[in-house]
């Protein structure tokens, strides 16, 4: 069996640190606002090249607790993709906003710029950008369009632990940033977790003050907040694992590049585009084709799991139905049924890389 995620093989790799750093935090029942939260959240801003970062509870809280932080207009506009976890439009309607889908670009799957300036109103106030997969946005594209017309912009980084455009890390380079710990991520804990981060001051604290019942002294309530926070189990075990992060992460680009490198010839497998500017941290390896469903079952057949991320576009799912853009003329609704996640991650060798290849190759020659 070649494993979509191997999370257990990935424990065995650092048991002795992750089971170290655990019994520490248990003996000194450091479990909330620790110094293991304190500690990560430093690393994790200096290593996302960011002034500040916030521990909280998952990702779908960052993101809300990032938009409430902006104190954006009530029913306002946001503009986010199509194609994303439901997550990233969930946290716009959950705060009081209107979701505005826009489509997404057709080669790297993430927003699509001529879309976006499609999609803006008189209404809108900010952009969700989803540097989705692994793979960073259009970010200059992007911040020229929020210039322009005085939007906000928040990055949802979920699946983007260290991707970089232009040189720089994903997350900062907007007004703020999320991220999501899920254990399945490149970067994740061994439950949920999630943190916000942002260059600016004023935004950290007004996050950090939601996340924490409106207050930053005990009991001194400046505004009604919520409970969003990073446990301290969980901060001991990101930061043992932010210390592998490159390198796990250099092992997903290299099994990218095989990929990328022995299937560029089977004519009917769309393979995904990576942007000379944009270094890629593949969180998800995804390809199109028309016999997804096919090829799914002829890999499960033959001992190898695969994803399908995500089968039905944001737009069409019964949750958005009063939005009614489900019948737009989206790539993203058009194509959802012909994406198919390949495993990809660092429990792979290129062994197994080659396997899922060759099964590829075997199934579009019968």
């Amino acid at each position: 069996m070649i494993k979509f995620l191997d999370l257990k093989n990935q424990y065995r790799t650092i048991q002795k640190e992750i089971d170290e750093t655990i019994r520490n935090v248990i003996e000194s029942s450091a479990f909330i606002g620790s110094k293991y939260v304190n500690n990560f959240e430093k690393e994790f801003a200096l290593y996302q090249q960011t002034k500040y970062c916030i521990g909280v509870a998952n990702g779908t809280d960052a993101l809300e607790i990032a938009i409430e932080g902006l104190d954006l207009e009530k029913n306002s506009e946001i503009i986010v993709p199509a194609n994303s976890f439901i997550s990233s439009s969930e946290a716009i309607t959950r705060t009081g906003h209107k979701v505005v889908f826009c489509d997404c670009d057709k080669n790297n799957y993430t927003i699509s710029i001529e879309s976006i300036k499609a999609k803006i109103t008189k209404d809108t106030t900010a952009i969700v950008v989803v540097h989705l997969y692994g793979h960073p946005c259009d970010m200059d594209e992007i911040l020229n369009i929020a210039k322009e017309y005085d939007l906000k912009v928040i990055e949802d980084c979920a699946q983007a632990h260290g991707a970089q455009y232009k040189g720089k890390r994903v997350g900062a380079i907007g007004d703020i940033g999320t991220f999501s710990f899920y254990p399945g991520k490149n970067l994740g804990a061994y439950g949920d977790g999630g943190a916000i981060v942002t260059n600016s001051e004023e935004l950290a604290k007004k996050c950090k003050m939601i996340a924490n019942h409106g207050r930053i002294e005990k009991y001194n309530h400046e505004f009604e907040g919520r409970n969003s926070r990073l446990d301290g189990l969980q901060a001991a075990v990101l930061s043992v694992k932010l210390n592998y992060l490159d390198k796990w992460t250099n092992k997903r680009i290299e099994n990218a590049n095989y990929y990328l490198k022995n299937l560029k010839n089977i004519k009917k497998v769309i393979l995904p585009k990576r942007e000379d500017w944009a270094k890629q941290v593949y969180h998800l390896f995804v390809i199109r084709t028309e016999k997804r469903d096919e090829l799914r079952q002829y890999l499960k057949d033959n001992g190898i799991q695969s994803g399908i991320h995500y089968p039905i576009a944001l737009p069409k799912l019964k949750a958005y139905k009063n939005i009614n853009q489900e019948n737009e003329d989206f790539f993203a609704n058009q194509y959802d049924a012909q994406l198919l996640s390949l495993p990809i991650g660092e429990h792979l060798q290129i062994e197994d890389i080659n396997k899922i290849i060759n099964f590829i190759k075997t199934f579009y020659e019968l």
